[in-house]
Parts: C-alpha cells; sequence; structure tokens
C-alpha cells in the first residue's frame, strides 16, 4: 500500500514547481503561455526607463551618489588652450658658435633628466676654416718670437739698473707682460671649447643633438623647464572675456588645478585674443609642453545650478545629457538636463533636477548600460 506524501512533500513539490520555469513548447505547439520572466534578483531595465539594481550589485559596482544642492555658481566660458614654458621657470640652451658636439661631465642629457642651474650639459668644439686657423697660428708663432725679444730687453735692463732710467725697465715689463696676454688670448681661441651650461633648475624637455653632432650658432640643442611650474596660454574669441575673469581652472585627469591670469595680448592671434594663466602644483607634472588642454574661465556672472561631477552626465539613445537619480534605495531613474561648463571636473545643471535630489557619481556609467 502506497503512503500519502506528508505536508512537508507537498510544500516543497509546490515550490518547486513555482521556481522551476515552464519548458517552452515545440515548433507549431505553442500552447499561448507567456515567456519566462527573467529573475528579478539581478539588475535589469524596467518598461519605464528605470533601472532595478539591488543592494549586492550596487555594491560590487561601486556605485556612489551624492545629494545636490542648489548655489550661485559662476557663469564659464570653456576655451582651447595649449601648455607652454613659463619663461621665468625654463629655459633653452643654444650654441653661440658654430662647431661639433661633445658629451659635458655626465654625458648628454637625456629627456626626463633633471639637473641644476649652471650644471654643464655638452661642449661646442668651434669650428673653423684652415686659412682662419693658419693665421691664428701664425700670429701666435709672431707673438711668442716678440716675447722672447721683450724678456731678453728686460733682462739687459735690469742688469743696468744703476744706469737706466726707470721708467724704461717698467716700460719693457709692461711689453713683456702685454705680450704673455696677448698669447695666451690667441692660443686659447685654437684651443677653447664653449660650454653649453643649464640657465635654470629642472628637467631635460627635449634635446636636439647627438655626440659628433655639427651645429650652427643659435641653434637650439637643448630645452629645460620646471615640471611644477608651466604657462598656459588660452584663445579667446570674445575679447570682452579679459575684463571679467573671476577665476580659472584646468582639469588634469581627475584634478582640478587652479589657475592665475596673467595677462591679455594686446593683438589677436588667429582672429583670437591670447590669455595667460600661471599654473602650479604637482599634477602639473602629467603634462607636456605644448600639449592641447581645456581652461574653464570662470566670469563674475552668476547663475543658479545644480553642480554635479562631469562623470555623473550620460548620454541616453537620443543622445540627451542624462544623470540616474537614485529614487529607492534599489530604483536609478534617468533625468534629462541642461549643463554648463564649470571647472573641468564638476559641471552645472540648470534645469532637470531639484535640491535634494540623489545623483550617481561613481557607476553611472554602468547603471546607463543596464538592459
Amino acid at each position: 500500500m502506497k503512503h500519502r506524501p506528508t505536508a512537508t512533500r507537498l510544500a516543497l513539490l509546490i515550490a518547486l514547481t513555482a521556481v522551476v520555469p515552464t519548458a517552452p513548447a515545440g515548433e507549431g505547439h505553442d500552447h499561448g503561455d507567456a515567456p519566462a520572466a527573467p529573475s528579478a534578483n539581478g539588475p535589469q531595465r524596467q518598461p519605464d526607463g528605470s533601472v532595478f539594481l539591488p543592494k549586492p550589485a550596487q555594491r560590487q559596482l561601486g556605485v556612489r551618489t551624492v545629494m545636490t544642492e542648489t548655489a550661485a555658481l559662476p557663469r564659464t566660458v570653456e576655451l582651447s588652450a595649449k601648455v607652454l614654458m613659463d619663461p621665468n621657470a625654463g629655459g633653452k640652451v643654444q650654441a653661440l658658435n658654430a662647431g661639433r658636439i661633445a658629451p659635458g661631465p655626465r654625458g648628454l642629457p637625456d629627456p626626463g633628466r633633471a639637473v641644476r642651474k649652471g650644471e654643464v650639459l655638452a661642449y661646442v668644439l668651434p669650428s673653423a676654416a684652415p686659412i682662419e686657423r693658419a693665421n691664428q697660428a701664425a700670429q701666435l708663432a709672431e707673438l711668442r718670437a716678440a716675447k722672447t725679444l721683450a724678456d731678453k730687453r728686460l733682462v739687459r735692463l735690469q742688469e743696468l739698473a744703476d744706469t737706466v732710467p726707470r721708467k724704461e725697465i717698467e716700460a719693457a715689463e709692461s711689453e713683456a707682460a702685454s705680450l704673455a696676454a696677448r698669447i695666451a688670448a690667441v692660443g686659447a681661441g685654437l684651443s677653447t671649447r664653449e660650454a653649453l651650461v643649464a640657465p635654470v633648475a629642472g628637467v631635460i624637455a627635449s634635446a636636439h643633438v647627438v655626440a659628433g653632432q655639427v651645429v650652427d650658432a643659435r641653434e637650439l640643442v637643448f630645452e629645460i623647464v620646471d615640471p611644477f611650474r608651466l604657462r598656459i596660454e588660452a584663445l579667446a574669441f570674445d575679447p570682452t572675456i579679459a575684463s571679467n575673469i573671476g577665476g580659472a581652472t584646468m582639469a588634469v585627469g581627475e584634478q582640478r588645478v587652479p589657475l592665475s591670469f596673467v595677462g591679455a595680448s594686446r593683438s589677436l592671434r588667429e582672429q583670437a585674443l591670447p590669455l595667460a594663466f600661471r599654473a602650479q602644483g604637482t599634477a602639473l607634472n602629467q603634462l607636456a609642453v605644448g600639449q592641447p588642454v581645456r581652461v574653464f574661465v570662470q566670469t563674475r556672472d552668476k547663475v543658479q545650478g545644480i553642480a554635479v561631477p562631469v562623470a555623473a552626465l550620460m548620454k541616453n539613445a537620443a543622445n540627451q545629457t542624462v544623470v540616474w537619480v537614485k529614487t529607492a534605495p534599489e530604483r536609478f531613474e534617468p533625468r534629462t538636463v541642461t549643463t554648463e561648463p564649470l571647472d573641468g571636473v564638476d559641471a552645472a545643471v540648470t534645469s532637470g533636477l531639484k535640491p535634494g535630489d540623489r545623483v550617481a557619481t561613481q557607476g553611472a556609467t554602468l547603471i546607463n548600460q543596464v538592459r
């Protein structure tokens, strides 16, 4: 005789039946059953466009939110700029005379090597035409012969010091000393070498020579910059911006670098007014001279808005700018917003948000990809 299943076994069977999805019918044998719904325990996009994101998934994706608040933010203008060498903290090394490059005491410096002010970087062995060197050698020989005669005449006068006026002896001494100095000068001109020294302390930004290379006079050999002091030059097509600058910043990675306004040029360049800014800080070590950057100039005008990180701004399927707002512990809703630049790290949201909304900053890109 069969035993009747217990209540526990029946409950277990009912639970398994509720969990196991119904097998789909074969082709041509559709019974009208709806397809199995996806698991409600994982991240998924809801029909209204919001995203269901469980707490474990939020921790795995590293989702972070920030509470928004309205403030009077400076109206900002974004300008194209370029990194330049600070004229007070960088310098160029050029050859005064044409010649052949010879390594310095520590060899030819490589780009990126730190140098001290006054350090010898290389030597230039001056080059001269054969006729010029021959003339210098002939002049040196004449001076040495005249020096020999002057020394002999000085010795004779000194032997007759009791009968010869003192002024003649002094004149002979002066002539011998003059000839000695001229011999030293001409001899140094034949064998001397020009030392190329670092005008400032910093790092080698560029090196344009190798050992044995022949360079011309005034040719650029090395460039030295201070990586923590740079000049930023921005181009403003509206000249009135120069008189309405309240501050300026530049974004280097995720860091905000403040800029000090130095001045504006009085002549246009490519129909734009150059604006010079001074930058300092360790973050500048990531930049290179000549690198294009973006400068955010804060004017004295104010605009009411909400500051949110640039990383929170996403694009939807219609190419609209959206942010993800946390409306429930496990629910995120997209909000279409209008923004203005602020400082490169944050942006000013002028519409689409209200104070007190919790905007997703970290992990917003991953939320935007949930389907």
